[in-house]
């Protein structure tokens, strides 16, 4: 673990101590809701989840928790939070790879504000770019330009998708939900709300952007609903590594 002195020793009343005791020694799911717990409190709340951001930064694998007070912490844009984080995350807490040379730091920045429908047309923009300029340009992909996807990109993809939504949206969830499933392709589209019956769901009023959705439900990226591309993404070797 890497501590990075952001801050003085916290000085704090003995309900937000416990708080911070619990947000270190309690189990991922528990910890999650403190943030929540801590973000109410105001500045001190704040405080104790840049002191943990940074005693935890350098942690592997990546931490849901970490990730939750990062967006938290970007999304209450006090001074002294906002000086942290161009300090020592400006990209955020997930490691923003490409072998494409593309930056993600856009699509981290709508994950980390919840805007899930804005980052789902963020991602079929990334991914059109991924396959090269004939499919940003057509702005959809056949199955076949997903084959040649770098696994590093997809895997930040994802992870930025994971990370910003506790684990629930990414391509990793939907492969998992479709394994269980037996690879049964309707059983996949009502688990995770793309269908209802006989009827696709309308784009895009009829998707939940939001953590109420079901699980695997995105991202979208509405283009994908074809069988052949999603096939190609789910047995991608990416999910592999």
């Amino acid at each position: 673990m890497t501590n990075l002195d952001t801050s003085p020793a916290l000085n704090l009343p003995d309900s937000i101590a416990t708080l911070q005791y619990k947000l270190e020694s309690e189990p991922e799911k528990i910890q999650l809701k403190l943030v929540d717990d801590l973000v109410t409190v105001g500045e001190a709340g704040l405080a104790v989840l840049m002191d943990f951001l940074s005693k935890h930064s350098s942690e592997v694998p990546l931490s849901q928790v970490n990730a939750k007070i990062y967006q938290a912490l970007f999304n209450s844009q006090t001074p002294q939070v906002v000086d942290f984080l161009q300090k020592h995350f400006p990209t955020g807490t997930v490691p923003l790879k490409s072998d494409s040379a593309i930056d993600y730091a856009p699509l981290q920045q709508l994950l980390a504000q919840q805007d899930f429908e804005a980052a789902d047309r963020l991602t079929l923009q990334l991914m059109c770019k991924l396959a090269g300029d004939a499919a940003a340009q057509r702005k959809w992909i056949y199955f076949t330009e997903v084959k040649s996807y770098p696994v590093t990109d997809l895997q930040t993809i994802d992870a930025l998708w994971l990370a910003h939504s506790n684990g629930k949206f990414g391509f990793s969830v939907q492969r998992e939900i479709w394994l269980s499933v037996g690879k049964n392709w309707e059983k996949l589209w009502s688990k995770i709300g793309w269908k209802s019956g006989n009827n696709w769901t309308r784009y895009p009023n009829e998707f939940n952007w939001s953590l109420d959705a079901p699980k695997g439900h995105l991202p979208l990226s509405n283009q994908l609903r074809g069988v052949q591309v999603i096939a190609a993404l789910l047995i991608h070797p990416a999910w592999l590594k």
